[in-house]
């Protein structure tokens, strides 16, 4: 992992250092908690800032033997803890961990060594004393890494107290708060009556049909829209298309509030409903919306109801879920009520099919309007990533690609902007010394620059 880590050949090597590197990062998607930005946070371990909320690590932690109590239990050491991980480290070779794990403790803390039960108490000693400095602290953190704007996750009855303190205390990076009803959304979810009781609470409206609760989300849309939010983001299992009437919505509601039992067709008919509404939503108020589907939630009830949501990824049949996609779209564009939109996948079969959905609703109104998201989740890694930025080059436009995000909990994720830059560079670096595209240096420091940074800040526009 030297300075020319995944950089296969001098083009990739010039285009990276001298140009992708250098860009600020804009992550546009992640679930920071703004409490730490607000107040500054302070670590009080490596554990807490590296494996506290990381599911990834859990995954691979579990999958390597480790006890649960190591890695969510509340009667373990934060070493105890550590040490686990690091017993862990060498047994992801060929996992994406492997290279994060080392781009972390390099680029924040300065360590070349390799995390292995041989290093981890120096690592863990050398990473607190570090962490004891002011420089270490989550605004410290993102000012290191030349954050410029990050997008929380957050629910429409938040009262974003911490953005507006953030704001106001003049911190010089951006944190916008991110629009995601999904909870409003998964009428069949048990808790869905109770969260609407509170959503209507926090509007002060009440909410007994489908007009109602549509002025509820509305004032909150307009609440967020308000406090700088432009952006909106939904995790689907797919999309939906079934036809509905206004007062089967209402009936459907009706039932979901006094906790009658749904059929699977009432599900998707309501969800269609509540998506176009937020999509109509969206395009009223000028914002970009966000769909991130292919995601099975839940599927361990037992690990989700002592640790919260962790997923599994499963495939969808792809054919119907591209005729959903486009009939769900079109319906939008034909109303004139399509806004930006991004797609993001969790089932690289789909990539081809989202790379084509693209093209069928671009309208020359700003580069790149429909989006093809970057590698997501269990795809932001070296595969996925080219995977899906293949895909993009061959039936779209990759060099108006809006780029990377972290999608992280993380203070310590933004060298992931750091490996997506190093492959799209060795990527246009091969092409070029295979004679793919031409030695044109101009346009390749412009098209790296662009994707790492300016797409993404011409797009959004925050």
């Amino acid at each position: 992992m030297d300075e020319n880590f995944l950089l296969e050949t001098a083009t990739a090597q010039d285009l990276f250092h001298n140009h992708a590197s250098k860009m600020p990062i804009i992550d546009y998607h992640c679930h920071l908690i703004p409490e730490m930005v607000a107040n500054d946070h302070k670590f009080s371990s490596i554990t807490e800032l590296w494996l506290g909320g990381d599911h990834y690590k859990w995954r691979a932690m579990r999958t390597n033997g480790i006890d649960e109590k190591y890695c969510t239990g509340k009667d373990t050491t934060d070493w105890e803890k550590f040490e686990k991980w690091a017993e862990t480290v060498p047994y992801t070779f060929r996992n994406p961990l492997y290279h994060w794990t080392h781009l972390e403790l390099k680029t924040a803390f300065g360590i070349t060594k390799l995390l292995s039960p041989k290093t981890a108490r120096e690592i863990f000693d050398e990473c607190n004393e570090k962490l004891k400095q002011p420089e270490f602290s989550a605004r410290g953190l993102m000012r290191h890494y030349h954050v410029e704007c990050v997008c929380t996750t957050d629910d429409p009855i938040d009262d974003l107290r911490y953005h507006k303190q953030t704001k106001e205390s003049g911190f010089e990076i951006k944190m916008i708060p991110a629009w995601r009803p999904d909870k409003a959304m998964n009428i069949e979810k048990p808790e869905f009556p109770d969260y609407i009781n509170k959503l209507a609470e926090v509007s002060d409206t009440n909410i007994t049909n489908s007009k109602e609760l549509t002025a509820a989300l509305q004032k909150r849309h307009d609440f967020f829209h308000e406090n700088g939010s432009r952006l909106s983001d939904h995790g689907i299992e797919e999309f939906y298309d079934e036809p509905y009437t206004e007062s089967q919505i209402d009936n459907i509601l009706d039932k979901a509030l006094r906790k009658v039992e749904l059929s699977s067709v009432e599900i998707r008919q309501y969800k269609h409903w509540f998506l176009t509404m937020c999509a109509e939503m969206d395009y009223d108020a000028g914002w970009t919306q966000q769909y991130h589907y292919g995601a099975i939630r839940d599927n361990n009830t037992l690990m989700y109801n002592k640790l919260g949501p962790d997923t599994g990824f499963d495939s969808i049949g792809e054919f119907n879920t591209a005729l959903a996609m486009s009939h769900f779209l079109n319906h939008l564009n034909m109303e004139h009520k399509l806004t930006k939109t991004i797609l993001y996948t969790l089932n690289p079969c789909a990539n081809e099919m989202i790379a084509t959905m693209l093209g069928n609703f671009q309208d020359g109104s700003c580069p790149g309007k429909i989006q093809f998201g970057s590698g997501w989740w269990f795809n932001d890694q070296l595969d996925g990533m080219k995977r899906q930025m293949d895909a993009l080059s061959v039936l779209g436009l990759l060099s108006r690609f809006v780029g990377m995000l972290t999608d992280s909990r993380s203070f310590l994720s933004y060298p992931r902007h750091e490996y997506f830059r190093r492959l799209l560079c060795n990527i246009l670096g091969n092409d070029v010394e295979n004679g793919l595209i031409p030695d044109d240096m101009e346009s390749l420091y412009r098209m790296v620059e662009d994707i790492s940074y300016y797409n993404a800040k011409n797009y959004f526009k925050f």
